[in-house]
């Protein structure tokens, strides 16, 4: 990845005339293991403006708009509630099977949908890669970020669902941000690898679908992660979605256990999966633009 640099030089012009013209001076990044998180802060309003078309091309052309987006959870939360509860009689940590679902396919779907979403975004950017200079780390961050609206949407609607049950929020409420900037560090670390690969090997976006399906039977998404016995507990925190949902649902209900083992597993994941995201990407970017 090259680094932009301006400068201003003399150019002489007809007779003693001369004018200063900027020059743009393209330079190779130094240094293997630069995160480059200053060139996102330098194009921020790019980043907005990516950020922004992404939330527009979803709802356009679309008959009921944002419905999608609470319907989508709202669906998915029926088919766990009538199979896993009423049928199965998963444990619910003391919550109804409604309350107990919704909670995790809110931040479930969110994550879902960012991670695909950043996994495909740089072959779909191709042209524009391959033709406009910027740094191409906006391309997966806005994945990730415009994301956010639709979990907006479908958490109001989460909590006028919870607060209908009788549920009201403790203290614990006030941990949501934490699980949700968690959510967020782990779409995009694994959406940066994921995007990268992508880019290079084209049989990649064929995975995807699977380990999706798989990542959410392998997260407390419809059972709780009491069910894991104690001794395999931070093991099972490894997959940092378990820490999150957990988390997500103890912090918004107060019911159930506190994360714990698996919150610190889970934060741990997430900090190495982001910072090695980073260094990944960066480091792949200059062979991404070539074989695009």
């Amino acid at each position: 990845m090259a680094s932009v640099t301006s400068n201003t030089s003399a150019i002489a012009g007809a007779g003693n005339r001369s004018a200063t013209l900027p020059i743009t001076r393209i330079e190779p990044q130094h240094g293997s293991f630069s995160l480059r998180l200053a060139e996102l802060w330098n194009y921020r309003e790019l980043l907005y403006f990516f950020v922004w078309r992404d939330v527009k091309i979803r709802y356009k052309q679309t008959a009921i708009g944002v419905v999608w987006v609470v319907l989508q959870p709202l669906l998915t939360m029926l088919v766990f509630t009538l199979f896993f509860g009423k049928l199965a009689r998963m444990p619910s940590q003391g919550l109804p099977y409604p309350v107990f679902y919704f909670a995790a396919v809110v931040p479930w779907m969110y994550f879902s949908v960012a991670l695909v979403t950043a996994t495909n975004v740089v072959v779909e950017h191709q042209r524009m890669i391959t033709k406009v200079f910027f740094p191409r780390l906006i391309l997966p961050f806005s994945a990730v970020l415009s994301g956010l609206v639709d979990f907006a949407i479908g958490f109001v609607v989460l909590m006028i669902f919870t607060l209908s049950y009788g549920i009201r929020p403790t203290v614990s409420v006030l941990l949501l941000p934490l699980f949700l900037v968690l959510a967020v560090l782990t779409a995009l670390g694994i959406g940066l690898w994921l995007s990268a690969l992508n880019a290079l090997y084209r049989d990649v976006r064929y995975l995807i679908p699977f380990l999706v399906q798989f990542w959410m039977l392998a997260s407390p998404v419809a059972y709780p992660s009491s069910m894991v016995p104690e001794r395999f507990r931070w093991i099972y925190g490894l997959n940092p979605m378990a820490g999150v949902i957990e988390g997500f649902r103890w912090a918004l209900t107060g019911k159930g256990q506190a994360p714990g083992s698996v919150l610190i597993a889970s934060v741990t994941m997430v900090c190495l999966t982001a910072l090695g995201g980073l260094l990944f990407f960066n480091r792949m970017e200059g062979s991404i633009a070539d074989r695009v």
